[in-house]
Formats: structure tokens, C-alpha cells, sequence
């Protein structure tokens, strides 16, 4: 059930603004026009072409603001528990000449009231106007909805300011934000499916939308493995933040897609990940099965790149089966490469691919979709880099997941960080690890690499070992703040556990703030600004 709205006393129009001159100049006015008396040069001036109101949304914790300039105008909505309100939407442009805003307010706390307030930026520079204070009450899901939430803040450290997204896996809500006090400002849960489905990743657009992409495990082709159930969404979504879908590209258009481009790929899944681009096109993850004489009748599953653009038509494409040996398997073969993050490097436009079950990173001459598709480097144990800073095999990383650049720069000398789970590491000889493993033998590692691409040199300068062990799921990233955040999926294989930790960019470094997730794992877990683009909460 949705929020409610509180209307406003009798007598006390919706309509009604207040009006800020940019020259400082006080007008009074009405509320469709702006009728100004304050001298002799005073005219009717364009307001608002219709009233303003507040209305519910299929998100409970989402409220629609709609407004309409009566001329060219942005607006953004200020939002509060009391009218000192406090955070902002981002700025929306109202239609060319005015018309109808629609603004979606979220990151509000359930069963809340709230005050909110429009605020219109006339184009003209003739003036802003604020809007009247409207008051919505949120509603929510139930508590036992959700895993337990706690949150620890240590005395005297400040943790970089935003909202943290969890990609929680084995429960609906799959999405949700929470505050840096650990309240449920946001979430996101899909109709339909199966229980096999789940929503890897989730992601902010510069148009305020997020890319979801739901799916069951991509590990269902090998052989062995029952095929999803029937109903199961296979599906990438843009949606809004009130939940509703704006754009879908199932599987079944993908391969239509595919064949439609002269393709001879039959596409299995949409997996772990989905790139959107600068350009508006989607790097879409899925896989495909090859059989090979040296194994069988085996099914190899290796991962298949498709540049899709907003027409669901697919330009460029990339297959492991065509850049990859598929000898080399030291991993949970024949799952062969398990890919479960794509980035995307600005500054040369090519691509950079986690292959948790190959135990690299791969990047990939793309070029903007006019690249090859060689492999330019591969990153890891068995790699084309050097290792310094740490042991060689031992302090590479192992089945990771979520590299992100910790640089402005993606090329040449950069930093990439991402969260080491340490599956099957590898150990010198000498180590006792290779002759009785131990549970102390298994750890996972947040590694940062100083990369240089022309002398093929990876220096590790921050390593922060870790006294757990993650077996699956995780993202690492550097905050602006300059401290380092990463996502603990799962702790405990036994029951559903998960935390986040930012910690001081140090070689002892302190922990600034914790998230402890009882009851789900947390695929990813991420640090946002606010829930709308350029707007820091």
C-alpha cells in the first residue's frame, strides 16, 4: 500500500507560493499567475499553470511531487521531517515552453511523515519560486521482511556521507538503501519469477533511474544442474524509483537480437553483471555452451560480451571460447570462466572483465565497439603482470568479484581495487597451507593495486587481510573521502550473514564505520551519494 498524503487545512490552497526574486524584490501573487503591485512597473508574470499536489506511488516509501511551471523552468523538491527539510531531489527540467513535472521523492524512512516542498528555477533568471509545504506520510513492508540491519560507528571517525545500496541475495526485497544509521530509505522488489531468481547487480543512471538484472544462478547449464524453473524472469531492467519498469531486454529479445544480427550464438542467461555506457548502450553478460572431444560430452560454459544499444540491437560482441584457452581451468570446471563484473576504462575505451573461476582480470581491446576484441592483459596469478608488495602466488587475488578504479585515471598508471575471496588460494611450496590446510588457510583479502600498463608492474599498496572468509559475492571501492569501503557477502556458510566496513586508507587500517547484515547475503554493497545523480545526502 502506498504513502499517504495530508491535505492542507481549509482555506489553505495546495497552489499557494512563495516567491524569492533573484533581485531580492518581494511580489505578491495568485495562485495560477504572479501578480506583481509592488510598483509601477508591476505586470502579471507566469507562475504555475495548474496546481501542485503530492500523490502515492506503487513504492510506499516513494512520493510523486507534480507541478507545472508556465514556462521553461527546473525543479528539484526539498524534503524533510520538519520544513527546515534538509535533502534535495536532483533538478528536473520542466517541458519546453512549461508544463507538468513529475518528480519521484524517495530515500524517506517507512511510517514517517514528511515535509516537502517544490522549488522552480525559472529559466529566464526572472525568478525562483518555492511551493507551498506539502505533507506525505510514508508506508513500508513489515519488519520481518528484512535481514537485521546493525550498524557501528566508532567513536571519533567520520564515515564518508551517502547512503549504502545492498544487492541482497535470497529474500525480497533483493534492493535496498539504507542510511549510514542503518534505516530503510529505499527499496526495490520485483513481480513474478521464481524463488531460483535473483537481481545481480543494481545500478544508478544519470538519468536517476537504476539497471537491475534478475536472473537465476548462471551455473544452471552445466551438466548436472537442473534447469530453472518455469516462470523465471531472465531479464535486464531499467526502472524507476518507484519500481516501475521503463526499458526490459529479456533473453528471448536478446537471442532474437542476436539472430536478427547474423549471430551464431544460442544465449543461455543474463548473468552478474550489466555495463551501462556513456553512450546509452548496455554491455550485457550472458554465456553460451561449447562441447569439446578433450572433455567429453561435457557442457563448457564460457561468457559471451554484447554491446546492446537502446534498440535492443546488438553491435559488437565478444566470446571467451574465441579469446580464452580452454585448457586452463583452475576453477570449477566446466563453469569454466564465471565472469561477474565488466568496467569500463574512460580514458581508452576498453573493457575490464572479472572471471572469478579463470582468478583474472582480463582487459579487453574494445575501443569504443570498434575494437578486436583481443585480450590486451590479463591480470592475476599466471598473468602478464609482475607482482610487488606482497607474495607471489599467495597475495594475487582468487575467485574475486567487484574491481572498481580507485583513480581518476582507468589507463596507463591507475589503481583498481576489488574484493579478494580467496577461494582455492594458491601458497609457495614451503607453506605449510599446501600440505595441511587448515580454516586458517582460507581468508579473504581487500587488495589495491598500483597498475602500470607499459611495464606490466602490479604493486600492492594496500592490503587489508581479512580474519573471515568470503566465499562468494563482495565489491570493493574507493571512497571520496579517500578511505576504502568493501562488502563482506557471505561470512558464515551455514546461515545467511553478510558486513560492509569502511576502513582508513592505512597499512593498519582503522575501521570507520560497520554494517552487520543477520539473515542475507549481500552480493554487493555500495556507498552512493544520495539516490539521485549530483545530489550528495
Amino acid at each position: 500500500m502506498g504513502g499517504q498524503v495530508d491535505h492542507r487545512p481549509s482555506g489553505t490552497p495546495s497552489t499557494s507560493v512563495s516567491l524569492s526574486k533573484k533581485t531580492g524584490v518581494g511580489l505578491c501573487f495568485t495562485a495560477l499567475v504572479l501578480l506583481c503591485s509592488c510598483n509601477s512597473k508591476s505586470k502579471l508574470t507566469p507562475g504555475f499553470a495548474a496546481t501542485s499536489h503530492v500523490s502515492t506511488t506503487n513504492n510506499p516509501q516513494v512520493a510523486r511531487y507534480t507541478i507545472s511551471p508556465a514556462k521553461n523552468a527546473n525543479v528539484q523538491v526539498e524534503f524533510g521531517t520538519d520544513t527546515t527539510y534538509g535533502r534535495t531531489t536532483s533538478m528536473q527540467a520542466a517541458p519546453a515552453g512549461g508544463g507538468t513535472v513529475n518528480i519521484l521523492v524517495a530515500g524517506l524512512k517507512p511510517f514517517t511523515t514528511y515535509h516537502m516542498r517544490a522549488d522552480v528555477d525559472f529559466l529566464d533568471g526572472s525568478e525562483t519560486l518555492n511551493d507551498v509545504d506539502q505533507v506525505f506520510t510514508t508506508g513500508g513492508l513489515p519488519a520481518n521482511q528484512f535481514p537485521t540491519f546493525t550498524v557501528t560507528t566508532p567513536e571519533g571517525l567520520t564515515p564518508q556521507p551517502g547512503i549504502e545500496i545492498l544487492d541482497l541475495v535470497g529474500n525480497q526485497p533483493n534492493v535496498v538503501a539504507l542510511d549510514l544509521s542503518g534505516n530503510v530509505i529505499w527499496t526495490y522488489s520485483y513481480t513474478g519469477g521464481t524463488p531460483a531468481d535473483i537481481i545481480q547487480p543494481v545500478k544508478l543512471l544519470p538519468n536517476g533511474h537504476f539497471l537491475v538484472q534478475i536472473s537465476p544462478t548462471s551455473s544452471f547449464p552445466v551438466n548436472g544442474n537442473p534447469p530453472p524453473p518455469s516462470g523465471t524472469i531472465i531479464a535486464v531492467r531499467e526502472i524507476d524509483l518507484a519500481g516501475n519498469t521503463i526499458r526490459e531486454l529479456t533473453l528471448d529479445t536478446l537471442n532474437s537480437s542476436v539472430a536478427a544480427a547474423g549471430l551464431s550464438l544460442s544465449l543461455l542467461d543474463m548473468h552478474h553483471d550489466v555495463l551501462p555506457l556513456p553512450n546509452g548502450h548496455w554491455i550485457v553478460l550472458s554465456e553460451i555452451a561449447k562441447q569439446f572431444p578433450q572433455f567429453g560430452n561435457t557442457n563448457v560454459i564460457g561468457d559471451v560480451l554484447l554491446d546492446v544499444d537502446p534498440n535492443n540491437k546488438v553491435g559488437w560482441t565478444w566470446s571467451t571460447f574465441d579469446h580464452l584457452d580452454v585448457n586452463r581451468h583452475p576453477m570449477n570446471f566446466p563453469d569454466w570462466t564465471h565472469s561477474n563484473a565488466i568496467i569500463y576504462s574512460p580514458d581508452d575505451g576498453n573493457l575490464l572483465v572479472s572471471m572469478r573461476h579463470q582468478r583474472w582480470v582480463i582487459k579487453i581491446d574494445y575501443n569504443n565497439g570498434l575494437g578486436a576484441g583481443d585480450v590486451i592483459w590479463h591480470l592475476g596469478e599466471g598473468g602478464d603482470f609482475t607482482l610487488s608488495g606482497g607474495t607471489d602466488p599467495t597475495d594475487w587475488f582468487y575467485a574475486q568479484h567487484g574491481p572498481s578504479f580507485a583513480t581518476e585515471l582507468t589507463a596507463g598508471q591507475f589503481s583498481l581495487v576489488l574484493f579478494d575471496n580467496g577461494n582455492n588460494r594458491q601458497f609457495p611450496p614451503s607453506d605449510t597451507c599446501t600440505v595441511t590446510p587448515t580454516p586458517a588457510c582460507n581468508y579473504s583479502t581487500v587488495p589495491l593495486f598500483q597498475i602500470d600498463e607499459n611495464a606490466r608492474t602490479a604493486a600492492l599498496v594496500f592490503h587489508d587481510k581479512l580474519p573471515v572468509f568470503s566465499f562468494f559475492g563482495g565489491y570493493a571501492q574507493m571512497l571520496p573521502n579517500g578511505n576504502i569501503e568493501f562488502d563482506e557477502c557471505a561470512t558464515n556458510p551455514s546461515s545467511p550473514m553478510a558486513q560492509v566496513l569502511e576502513v582508513t586508507n592505512q597499512p593498519s587500517p582503522q575501521t570507520v564505520w560497520q554494517l552487520q547484515i543477520t539473515g542475507a547475503y549481500a552480493y554487493r554493497a555500495f556507498r552512493l551519494p544520495s539516490l539521485y545523480p549530483g545530489v550528495q545526502w
